[in-house]
């Protein structure tokens, strides 16, 4: 177990230094969140029956949330550009565990989102979303979020590991975008039709969604009829990060330890 402790860190360190050496990537990807989040709650929020203030008070917390769901794309594009400018065949090379490669990228991603948050939620706070819960699960919320992001983010790495090139990665990364939409990250479930309604209420995204905003104290109960993971939304989105976890943890590692035989 030190080991791979003591490895992790190392490789966390060699992704920290990506990420100094090149910030604008880190700046756009911090950024987007924020442009889409004055566009969605002034120009989208026009067309939906809340008022401006209600909507992105309801806004907020999806995007946050479909921003984590991004570690996805993101874990996808960096494991498939080490995987096929063969960096990780020579790290395969190196005394080191198995699980330090994939686990260096997932928590150097985790401190970049973490400190990507801050300015996202200042600004929607700035656009009229206020928190209306106790400390205890304001924290709560923000951990739920980190942890979300960090099983998206294995997630990504295993799919990245899986693409023939990084090309492939990129276009597979961008088609991750689609997942939010089919969720109630911007609109609500309520009125969509029976089966698109099943499909997004079962979309991890929506039950973490709906518990961040239910930790936040941006709304009431989930709406008559919702889905076993939106109707118990923290235990759901614990359930979903879980499973993503114990799923693509493993493959992750083992994806990474077979390369490209």
């Amino acid at each position: 177990m030190t080991a791979w402790v003591y490895d992790g860190g190392a490789m966390l360190g060699r992704q920290i230094q990506k990420v100094r050496n090149n910030p604008g990537l880190a700046v756009l990807s911090q950024t987007m969140p924020i442009m889409m989040l004055l566009f969605f709650g002034y120009v989208f929020g026009s067309a939906v029956t809340m008022p401006g203030d209600e909507y992105r008070s309801f806004l907020v917390p999806g995007l946050l949330v479909a921003t984590a769901a991004g570690g996805i794309m993101n874990g996808m594009f960096q494991a498939a550009h080490d995987s096929h400018r063969g960096v990780m065949d020579r790290f395969r090379t190196l005394p080191m565990s198995r699980a330090a490669v994939p686990l260096g990228q997932a928590v150097a991603d985790l401190v970049v989102t973490a400190a990507g948050t801050v300015p996202l939620l200042l600004v929607g706070l700035a656009v009229g979303w206020r928190v209306e819960a106790s400390g205890p699960e304001v924290v709560g919320a923000v951990g739920l979020l980190l942890l979300f992001r960090f099983a998206c983010t294995w997630a990504g790495i295993f799919l990245g590991l899986l693409t023939r090139s990084e090309e492939a990665a990129g276009q597979l990364g961008g088609a991750t975008f689609v997942l939010p939409l089919l969720s109630n990250t911007y609109i609500p479930t309520d009125n969509l039709p029976g089966w698109l309604r099943v499909l997004a209420e079962w979309n991890p995204i929506s039950a973490v969604t709906t518990a961040l905003r239910e930790l936040f104290g941006n709304t009431a109960s989930a709406p008559h009829g919702a889905a076993w993971p939106v109707a118990h939304p923290v235990a759901g989105a614990l359930g979903w990060c879980a499973v993503l976890l114990l799923v693509f943890c493993p493959l992750a590692v083992r994806g990474y330890t077979r390369g490209s035989r």
